[in-house]
């Protein structure tokens, strides 16, 4: 690092991904520093640096006993042990270390004391609830929220003419035939556990599901105009049931509240769709299957004059960026989800479904608000004035 990049950093203050420190002393509390980054989407330290970006500077024997803090620190105060990368920049008020700790790919980490830290804008926070700890195993791979078991769901509530229809088309077999009890069949299938349906298998199979889980639904509203202030809407509804039903219903109360267009055919004909209905099949099937389902919210579909917006709880997952699923890339976040997914839904599952929605419709926009924890899709409507008999259906 440059002198003047130095000075241009500090002159920006401290954010989520750059925090100032006099000196440090202490391993445990440099720990939880480095544990912080770690688990969030790393970031550097300035050593040296009043919180204000006054430079103080270090002496020789700072640095000295400074990289050794940090080695030990790293390596015996930090699981897994992390490896940061240190830089010493002068600047015209003496040096500083500069100490570039990288997101961690062994997620999640923890200091000596079994204490999980998180980045919480300029500083970090103690990760409590149960919700965001298992997320950070959900980001290693070692957890998924699709097979969390449901209280209160079992064998008992599920629906039986809807799972033996699916069965029976699977495996080319009758329910009543196969020789399993109903209980080891699901546990088999991975739909149950502990004697309990999971996420999956609940959302998948059991007859009311939103009672159980009353934050996996579709919370839908078609305004009148642009903004979501406006009071006067077209339109509201809570979309509930098993996820097929959620997926037919949602598609449907889109294609209700947006436009048709008569072109050349008959005054009487329903007319062509504004926006291809492969469109809304793909953006709606990868929101129900990739959303994260240890975040106790629903997925929101807002129809404007001018625009849908489709939004998802929690941002894509790992190191997945807009740039890579564009590029086809995919990271199934519930894989139990997705393979019964594609067997119920007009989903693929290979990354390739927001590839065919932009092909059909390129005016779609990605926001992956990793603040807000959650994944938005922009789909630009036709102008109005455009669209000829146009008119909500």
């Amino acid at each position: 690092m440059e002198t003047t990049e130095l000075i241009d950093l500090l002159s920006r203050g401290e954010d989520s991904c750059h925090q100032f420190k006099a000196n440090f002393s202490n391993a445990d509390a440099l720990a939880a520093e480095i544990v912080a980054f770690s688990n969030t989407a790393g970031g550097k330290i300035f050593i040296g640096v009043q919180n204000d970006g006054a430079v103080l500077g270090l002496s020789g024997a700072d640095i000295d006993r400074l990289n050794q803090l940090i080695s030990n620190s790293a390596s015996q105060h930090v699981r897994p042990a992390v490896n940061p990368f240190t830089e010493n920049v002068l600047h015209p008020n003496g040096l500083v270390m500069v100490v570039s700790i990288p997101e961690g790919v062994s997620k999640p980490y923890q200091d000596k004391n079994g204490t999980f830290w998180v980045k919480s804008g300029s500083d970090k926070r103690r990760a409590t609830s149960r919700e965001e700890i298992q997320r950070l195993f959900q980001q290693a791979g070692l957890v998924h929220a699709d097979e969390t078991p449901v209280a209160g769901l079992g064998a008992g509530d599920v629906d039986m003419p809807y799972f033996g229809a699916f069965f029976e088309q699977q495996f080319n077999e009758p329910l009543t035939q196969h020789s399993q009890p109903l209980p080891q069949l699901l546990t088999n299938m991975n739909l149950m556990r502990q004697g309990q349906l999971n996420v999956a298998g609940s959302l998948l199979f059991a007859k009311a599901p939103h009672y159980a889980l009353p934050a996996f639904i579709v919370k839908a509203v078609a305004f009148v105009g642009n903004q979501i202030e406006d009071e006067h809407y077209i339109d509201s509804r809570d979309i509930v049931g098993k996820l097929a039903d959620i997926f037919q219903q949602t598609l449907g109360f889109i294609v209700a509240n947006t436009r048709a267009t008569q072109g050349e055919q008959g005054f009487n004909s329903q007319g062509q769709a504004e926006i291809p209905r492969v469109v809304w099949e793909e953006l709606v099937a990868n929101a129900l299957v990739h959303r994260d389902y240890f975040i106790s919210a629903p997925v929101r579909v807002l129809v404007f004059a001018d625009r849908v917006e489709i939004i998802s709880p929690g941002h894509l997952p790992n190191n997945l960026t807009i740039e890579n699923i564009k590029a086809g890339n995919s990271n199934m976040r519930n894989p139990i989800l997705a393979s019964f997914a594609a067997k119920l839904l007009p989903y693929r599952g290979l990354g390739s479904g927001l590839l065919r929605a932009l092909r059909a419709w390129p005016k779609i926009e990605l926001i992956d608000d990793r603040a807000g924890n959650l994944f938005k899709v922009i789909v630009a409507r036709p102008n109005a004035s455009m669209v000829a008999g146009g008119g909500a259906q």
